[in-house]
């Protein structure tokens, strides 16, 4: 396979071939362009009006990081209309994976082949064949990860990509003969309304992208997901359990409300105690989730508004006290939401989404504002966690730039930067991504923060499920998985979702302080556990995901899940109608079980954890 560049520059000739309108690849710009030198990690192509393309791609631990930088040494402004991250022609495959999402139902695995998708090359090797996908706006895993698969079936071979983007991107992958191409990069002028002006002497740099190859899909996104590297915190590098009172207090964290949970986990090896969205409700507001930009701590719940006293509170019971904010978002009710000169706009009119509107993050006033409002409270309250939510999409573009699309860019990537901003004013802070569940899981996020939330399917039977297809695209280590205990929950129900949350982050919600005694002991049981095997979450490689289910709202069948380290595994099951005594011997052989959680699998809605240990093999006689 050949690394090179797709790109294309205003007022060239499109493809041949029937691709305009369906692409911007392979047009008279790569046409015509000559390669002028070619070394380890770097090849250099020159356009024929003479601007410069230096096309990167640096192995890594076995991955190969990509970008394309373009340089204009000419006398006139360039308009570019496409520039790849990668581009790889040359491939032979006859099957295609991707990571489909919506919302609650992330990361879900679509297999097909080429055949299926009408992608034979035609007789005469004429006409283009194109399967073009990605997202647009802000919310980058909204419909599709940025991540795509291909297999060579014949050959047993994989190649994998994931884009590091966080704005609209695409992957196309296309052919007009036996070979294949494949690029992938921000959304183009004909599918996310972006061209990018390049005055003489300037360069710009399209996002990173990540390439595996291996013999298989389970090792090429284990390399994929491998190579991220995330920012995690000094208090988070242990995996540390969280609790989020979200799913207890539904946005009413009072002191007693707090104090009532507090003094449940002191002491339980649960080290994070996360106050949720309300903590800023007030008589002013009809509805205060819509409140969300002002940023006063409420004097309902806590006295003369002193949210310092909850933090107190919190580490009083030996728990480091947590906070939400949706900072780059405000709601319909509050005072922020009439400032429509720091807000983003689209042709003229601030982008209203539903009770939302978006602070353009490129202005100054909002960076400082963040300061007084967010920082400082983080600061002088002592808080040591902050989830940063974010909960609608901007959409195709906003103003401000020379196209919308490169105005969207810009203001994705000024609100990255203030990410790294608070780690550098505050960096003991672990910091968590979180939009409407997890809309933001794709590399350039995950690798400003210590961990994500997995999902908004809080209680839902698909939980399991999704945290698995996770494994395919962020770490285990990072992913925050929710188990909801509840007070009127039988035996297996509190083992089903303990057990799920063994698949990444182990985050504790619900009604805790009301749990039956022995109800709360199974809940300790699990988190003792965790910490026994979260060596194997963060470092191990998830070898199997046997899954038979197909609808997520109505599941039946099984889920199995295996994650090895060395001689260790993690055996996670979970059964959903039709799926009792799930075959899980295929996975146990040879192995001797160190410890078990859960519940027996004879049922549906049951869970369990089993951490194996491989038997040492007998001598043999020679």
């Amino acid at each position: 396979m050949e690394y090179y560049a797709e790109w294309r520059l205003r007022g060239d000739r499109y493809s041949d071939g029937f691709g305009n309108g369906i692409t911007l690849s392979s047009g008279e710009s790569v046409r015509e362009m000559e390669l002028l030198s070619e070394e380890e990690g770097l090849t250099v192509f020159r356009g024929r009006k003479g601007h410069l393309l230096k096309v990167h791609h640096e192995a890594r631990q076995g991955v190969t990081f990509c970008r394309t930088v373009l340089e204009n040494p000419t006398e006139e402004t360039a308009v570019l209309e496409l520039l790849s991250s990668v581009a790889i022609r040359g491939l032979k495959a006859d099957r295609i994976h991707r990571a489909t999402s919506w919302w609650s139902a992330e990361g879900k695995l679509l297999s097909q082949d080429l055949t299926d998708l009408n992608m034979e090359p035609s007789w005469s090797n004429h006409g283009y064949r194109v399967t073009r996908f990605g997202q647009l706006g802000s919310m980058p895993v909204r419909g599709w990860f940025p991540f795509l698969v291909l297999e060579d079936s014949e050959a047993g071979h994989f190649v994998g990509l994931q884009l590091y983007c966080a704005s609209s991107w695409q992957i196309e992958v296309f052919r007009n003969r036996p070979e294949i191409s494949v690029q992938a990069g921000l959304a183009d002028r004909d599918y996310g309304s972006w061209w990018k002006e390049i005055r003489p002497g300037e360069s710009f740099e399209s996002p990173w992208a990540a390439v595996a190859e291996g013999s298989s899909l389970q090792e090429v996104c284990d390399r994929l997901v491998k190579a991220q590297r995330p920012r995690i915190a000094p208090a988070d590098q242990d995996m540390p359990v969280i609790f989020n009172e979200w799913c207890t207090t539904w946005g009413n964290p009072t002191l007693e409300n707090l104090e009532r949970i507090a003094s449940r986990l002191e002491g339980t090896g649960v080290r994070y105690l996360v106050i949720d969205a309300g903590w800023y409700k007030s008589p002013e507001y009809d509805n205060w989730f819509n409140a969300a930009g002002d940023w006063n701590p409420s004097r309902e719940l806590f006295p003369e508004g002193n949210i310092g006293a909850a933090a107190d509170l919190i580490r009083s019971h030996g728990l480091i006290p947590g906070i939400w904010f949706e900072m780059e978002n405000v709601g319909s009710e509050a005072h922020a939401y009439q400032d429509t000169d720091l807000l983003l706009s689209r042709d003229g009119f601030p982008v209203s989404v539903g009770a939302r509107r978006f602070r353009d993050m490129r202005k100054r006033e909002n960076r400082d504002f963040l300061d007084r409002k967010m920082i400082r409270l983080l600061r002088e309250n002592g808080f040591g966690y902050l989830k940063v939510d974010y909960n609608e999409c901007i959409g195709v573009g906003t103003d401000g730039a020379e196209s919308p699309g490169e105005g969207l860019r810009q203001a994705v990537c000024a609100s990255q930067d203030y990410f790294r901003h608070i780690a550098e004013e505050l960096p003991e802070l672990v910091i968590e991504n979180c939009s409407s569940g997890g809309h933001r899981l794709e590399p350039s996020m995950m690798e400003l923060v210590s961990q994500a939330s997995f999902s908004d399917a809080h209680e839902a039977l698909s939980i399991p499920l999704i945290a698995a297809n996770l494994h395919r695209l962020i770490r285990p280590e990072q992913s925050q998985i929710w188990a909801v205990l509840r007070a009127d929950a039988d035996e297996h129900r509190i083992n089903f979702v303990l057990t799920a949350a063994f698949l990444g982050r182990l985050c504790l919600s619900g009604d805790a302080a009301d749990l039956a005694p022995e109800r709360w002991q199974q809940a300790l049981e699990a988190v003792r556990l965790y910490a026994q095997v979260r060596h194997i979450i963060r470092d191990g490689f998830t070898d199997t995901i046997e899954c038979t289910v197909r609808d997520y709202s109505r599941p039946e069948g099984y889920q199995i899940v295996r994650r090895v380290l060395g001689s260790e595994a993690l055996l996670i099951v979970h059964t959903y109608a039709g799926g009792a005594n799930p075959p899980t011997e295929r996975w146990t052989e040879g192995c001797r079980v160190v410890k078990r959680f859960g519940s027996p699998l004879d049922g549906e809605l049951r869970g369990a954890v089993l951490w194996l240990r491989r038997e040492k093999e007998e001598p043999r006689e020679t």
